[in-house]
């Protein structure tokens, strides 16, 4: 799409302030157009740049809706980021596999910093952030080399500086999840088997019942982080289970959502001492 055309779109759609949800489309794929649903902080001022977070829903990569992390993108606007939500074609509605889900995670974030000054982002400040296969594609945009969509602009990075993970798919390898539909490509599209010097600081939040992300495999995944002398923060629920974070689950919504909150501040994204209501 043109830079001029993307840029009037914005400007017509996203205003300098104000809270409701806005959509920019980011790719299009034959007849299938993709798109970012924008939080803005409510009283931005248009000369500041702002640190972003971006999320990327979970569904094994057979389903699933940006509406799966609406609370914590609102959440974290009204805290001062310029939220996103990123929809990505899924079996269910695109009959596609893992590796096209990939390719738009990362289109979606070469097309955020790309165009940050639009969005009024400081480009060095990305936090990718998402919750199983979602988990997956903010890891695997930060650690894996290869799935790139050839018509992006791959002079733009697309590697967060930041990770916020919820009961992610990190391990793809033979006994991982989805190694029946991703095979021996596990070995450059599996987060765990790829994680090296330089791997962003990670938060990860793991319920010690989830039946699809062993606790185990959370903890292997924080011990070669720190072998890679990287930061993973690995917090672990007594008793619960996949998806135990969602926003039906108020009381650990509210928990993961305030460590999340305080693992940004110690990076320096968000001001101490939050005054906003998480509800």
């Amino acid at each position: 799409m043109n830079k001029t055309l993307i840029v009037l779109l914005l400007s017509l759609i996203i205003p300098f302030t104000g809270f409701p949800q806005k959509q920019v489309p980011y790719k299009q794929v034959d007849t299938t157009r993709l798109f970012l649903e924008v939080y803005m902080p409510k009283d931005l001022n248009p000369l500041q740049k702002y640190p972003a977070i971006i999320f990327f829903f979970g569904g094994g990569w057979n389903g699933g809706s940006t509406a799966q992390f609406e609370p914590q993108a609102r959440y974290f606007s009204e805290r001062g980021l310029v939220s996103f939500l990123v929809d990505y074609r899924v079996k269910s509605r695109n009959n596609t596999s893992p590796f096209e889900s990939l390719k738009d995670a990362k289109s979606a974030i070469r097309f955020i910093r790309e165009h940050a000054d639009e969005f009024h982002i400081d480009p060095t400040k990305i936090i990718a952030s998402g919750g199983s296969a979602g988990g997956h594609l903010a890891a695997a945009s930060a650690t894996i080399t290869d799935y790139n969509d050839p018509n992006d602009n791959l002079s733009v990075s697309c590697i967060p500086q930041a990770l916020v993970l919820f009961n992610p798919v990190i391990d793809n390898g033979p006994g991982g999840y989805g190694y029946e539909r991703i095979d021996e490509a596990y070995k450059s599209f599996s987060p765990l088997h790829n994680l090296k010097s330089g791997a962003p600081p990670t938060i990860f939040f793991l319920g010690t019942s989830d039946h699809l992300i062993p606790v185990e495999t959370g903890k292997y995944y924080q011990k070669v982080m720190e072998q890679v002398n990287s930061r993973c923060d690995l917090h672990l629920y007594e008793d619960q289970k996949h998806g135990f974070f969602n926003y039906r689950n108020f009381e650990f919504y509210k928990d993961t959502l305030t460590k999340a909150d305080q693992f940004l501040q110690s990076l320096g994204y968000l001001e101490e001492t939050p005054v906003v209501k998480i509800e």
